[in-house]
């Protein structure tokens, strides 16, 4: 993955849709994927539970926060 808008991002970004953390993983960032993972699936799964309904919202924008630092990550940044 050289560059932000890379062919390795996008498929990155594609799968953060699906699992949250997965496109960390592919691009090989294993700590930013087990942070978006645990996070999100401890987020929707409160939510499921109907008692803290109130925290799907913050699932949601780890979720989008996932994808998005999927697409844009830039290796030679850091």
């Amino acid at each position: 993955m050289s560059q932000q808008g890379s062919g390795g991002n996008v498929i990155a970004a594609i799968c953060n849709v699906f699992i949250p953390g997965l496109g960390q993983l592919v691009q090989g960032r294993l700590g930013a994927a087990i942070l978006f993972f645990v996070v999100c699936a401890v987020c929707y799964a409160l939510s499921a539970t109907l008692i803290l309904i109130f925290m799907w919202p913050v699932g949601a924008l780890f979720h989008l926060w996932s994808i998005i630092s999927a697409a844009r990550y830039n290796p030679n940044h850091i």
